[in-house]
């Protein structure tokens, strides 16, 4: 199946709201101050705009479907498809003047991701993922990590995965690490072959849920320190 034929009917004008999005944090950039939200991570101006206009450009494209995002609310929608969104994934990296974050939207259908939208504007890349058909870069079919010839030897972590390979007994770590900053890409740098694996030990189910498809759709296999997000039950609270 070619990329246009996968895409929902309504694509263009997804792609529109994602386009208008990117080119607001790309200006923004280097220009945001930042606060420390009550985690302790930072958060800007940037990251609350973008938060506001994801959710009402959805709800205008998808009206009576939910959103979930990292900025508003962390309950998961009744409705039977909803929207989970990471606005800008990364924003240590975009306040520090690091180029390197996301934007991550996923729609879910009773529990479960079908359709991933993971957009990385200062490299000027969408990576595109619909449940059984396969994920795509820039409109060009992405191959399974296994077929294609770039094997770094690389791990991809968060900072807070360096406690969890601290625990293990007597082992050295066999390859290099790389931390990114960015969870959905420090995941998705598998299915890319980019990296060989990425551990990320406190992810959000917003951090996740693009990334998470994408994965699924190349091949790529799971495995979830604790228990598996899904499915996503109906006024759970995923702030925790």
């Amino acid at each position: 199946m070619t990329f246009a034929h996968a895409l929902p009917a309504d694509a263009l004008r997804l792609n529109s709201l994602l386009d208008a999005v990117a080119e607001r944090q790309r200006n923004d950039f280097g220009h945001m101050a930042f606060e420390a939200k009550a985690d302790g991570s930072l958060i800007t101006a940037c990251d609350r705009w973008s938060d506001e206009t994801l959710v009402q450009g959805l709800a205008e494209l998808y009206p009576g479907e939910g959103v979930l995002s990292e900025e508003g609310r962390h309950l998961v929608p009744a409705t039977e498809a909803f929207w989970v969104v990471d606005p800008l994934d990364g924003t240590t990296n975009f306040a520090a003047g690091i180029p390197y974050w996301a934007i991550s939207m996923a729609r879910f259908e009773a529990g479960v991701p079908v359709l991933a939208l993971l957009d990385v504007p200062p490299l000027r890349q969408r990576i595109v993922a619909v449940r059984g058909q396969g994920a795509w870069r820039n409109g060009k079919r992405l191959l399974p990590p296994s077929t294609q010839q770039l094997q770094t030897g690389c791990a991809s972590l968060c900072s807070r995965s360096i406690g969890v390979l601290q625990k293990l007994p007597d082992r050295r770590f066999p390859g290099k690490i790389r931390l990114l900053g960015v969870a959905s890409l420090n995941l998705v740098s598998v299915a890319m072959g980019q990296t060989v694996s990425a551990l990320e030990a406190t992810p959000k189910i917003w951090d996740l849920a693009a990334a998470w498809l994408v994965l699924t759709e190349l091949g790529c296999s799971l495995q979830w320190l604790q228990r598996s997000p899904t499915p996503l039950v109906a006024g759970e609270s995923l702030a925790s």
